[in-house]
């Protein structure tokens, strides 16, 4: 979660909201990625699915199982259905998505009617992945006055 959080800071250099994500398998970074909504003018290009492009070309497979994704906040609907579609075996994310959280926050990833199951884990660095986004919001509003 640590490398998650490095890499989200990259979103602030084009004033992105602050998410990072990090793909792993066998102990060993496949894939990396960071909100470039703003900086692509692209509604998907979310740090999950750059961080799944990444792990699908280095395997030269969309086929991501016994892989692990680290993400700064809690997927939206449109990455986890990625996340299920790559059929990562497990999900790890810090901070909590009241607004669009698909994992348990506003939608529940255990409704969802799939052939692939995904283990999770929430609240991971919570704490320090919520500042960074509150921070980013903060400044944001300030700005703007």
């Amino acid at each position: 979660m640590k490398k998650a959080i490095e890499i989200a800071k990259k979103s602030l250099e084009t004033h992105d909201v602050p998410i990072g994500a990090v793909i792993v398998r066998n102990k060993k970074i496949i894939g990396i990625g960071y909100n470039k909504k703003e900086a692509l003018h692209s509604p998907i290009a979310h740090a999950e699915i750059l961080a799944i492009n990444m792990a699908s070309k280095n395997l030269n497979s969309y086929h991501l199982e016994g892989s692990d994704i680290y993400i700064t906040l809690e997927p939206c609907l449109m990455c986890v259905g990625a996340i299920l579609h790559a059929r990562i075996s497990n999900l790890y994310f810090g901070a909590s998505n009241k607004r669009f959280g698909a994992v348990k926050s506003h939608q529940n990833i255990e409704n969802l009617f799939t052939n692939h199951k995904i283990n999770y884990k929430g609240s991971i660095l919570e704490d320090e992945c919520s500042s960074l986004i509150s921070n980013f919001f903060s400044e944001l509003r300030e700005r703007s006055k």
